[in-house]
């Protein structure tokens, strides 16, 4: 399975699925349109070692609904990324039984190597 969460407005994502292609074989998944199934959260969260490392410190609701200030557990990550597309941390790419997450560097040339 190969497969990427992405945010088709988002310049960065778009940027780096560039830099991934040729994109043969990849299902690419906007999440904005659809949002993020319970399933493809577990999928994802099976591949990785917390619903935090998928989350996303970024988003503007983080700080908007000062969840900044607050302690919070992993139920309320995989709850908070349920809610709202924009918690996921993004692009994830899951290739079999590998997951990259977000647009570091080492992030990317991993997805890289594993797609190709």
């Amino acid at each position: 399975m190969k497969k990427i969460y992405h945010l088709e407005t988002c310049k960065t994502c778009q940027k780096i699925l560039k830099e991934l292609e040729p994109l043969n074989d990849v299902e690419l998944r906007e999440i904005k349109s659809k949002g993020i199934t319970p399933e493809e959260l577990e999928e994802m969260r099976a591949r990785t070692d917390s619903y935090e490392s998928l989350f996303s410190r970024r988003a503007m609701l983080f700080r908007q609904r000062g969840l900044n200030d607050k302690q919070l557990s992993e139920n309320d990550y995989r709850d908070l990324i349920l809610e709202h597309y924009t918690f996921l941390k993004r692009p994830v790419v899951v290739v079999d039984d590998q997951i990259f997450i977000g647009n570091a560097k080492k992030a990317v040339e991993g997805a890289k190597a594993a797609l190709h």
